[in-house]
């Protein structure tokens, strides 16, 4: 299955925007993933980036950290204001707190230099399968919010508020695993189908990193004492959303 979905999306020739200032490693990127039946547009910086992305119909952004100018990050940061177009960042730097920034910071992954080209097609290929699968996941009627337990997250502004109708702020991660665990209400989900789910947020993902971020999570939903969580560890299975989930 997994090749066919491959194929798929080389047969559509998926549009990919390298933000790269190294000329040596654009021209190696860009060849790559030609190769392999993608279609390249090529910039060195952000400026580049903001004047071709108007008029260009874009499916991933591969944006390197170490750009002139304004950072990959600083750029990722004002592209997720504006837009969900899939990013994957490319960093010489493989620095555990550079890549959980850029996570944080809306980035689908997050690819360490130097990398192999089986690895850098599987990421690409993997990002543009999530982000093709994610729209049939909330078709055509999706509502506005969803409410739990008293709770509300409002899906266009990502805003969530406590049953007294409090802001609570969420990570871009937190947010994700969220979303993840109200459209499936009542469903055990292994590590693995939140990493999936989740488009992936966390990079090079181990069972502590997911165990992290939910943990993150139920801080945040904390039910009042004396009452059950509303997100619930199965023993040896994953965890499970222990409430009911209403249209708002």
């Amino acid at each position: 299955m997994g090749s066919h979905l491959d194929a798929t999306l080389s047969r559509e020739a998926a549009h990919v925007l390298l933000v790269e200032d190294d000329d040596g490693m654009r021209v190696l990127v860009t060849r790559i993933l030609r190769e392999s039946g993608f279609q390249v547009t090529g910039c060195r910086s952000g400026a580049e980036m903001w004047s071709l992305l108007p008029g260009t119909a874009v499916d991933l952004v591969l944006l390197d950290v170490m750009l002139p100018g304004a950072s990959g990050l600083d750029l990722l940061k004002a592209l997720r204001a504006r837009d969900t177009v899939p990013v994957i960042m490319l960093s010489a730097r493989n620095e555990e707190a550079d890549r959980v920034l850029g996570l944080e910071l809306g980035a689908d992954d997050y690819v360490a230099k130097p990398f192999g080209r089986p690895e850098l097609l599987a990421r690409i290929r993997a990002v543009l399968r999530r982000a093709s699968i994610a729209p049939t996941s909330v078709a055509g009627s999706r509502p506005d919010a969803l409410a739990f337990s008293g709770w509300r997250l409002d899906l266009r502004s990502r805003a969530l508020t406590d049953p007294e109708g409090a802001a609570v702020e969420l990570s871009g991660a937190e947010h994700d695993l969220l979303l993840v665990f109200l459209e499936h209400p009542g469903r055990v989900l292994g590590r693995e189908q939140i990493l999936e789910m989740s488009r992936g947020r966390l990079a090079a993902p181990s069972d502590r990193s997911v165990d992290t971020l939910v943990s993150r999570l139920r801080r945040k939903l904390d039910p009042p004492e004396g009452t059950a969580p509303v997100i619930k560890t199965v023993r040896g299975s994953g965890y499970m959303l222990a409430a009911r989930v209403e249209r708002a």
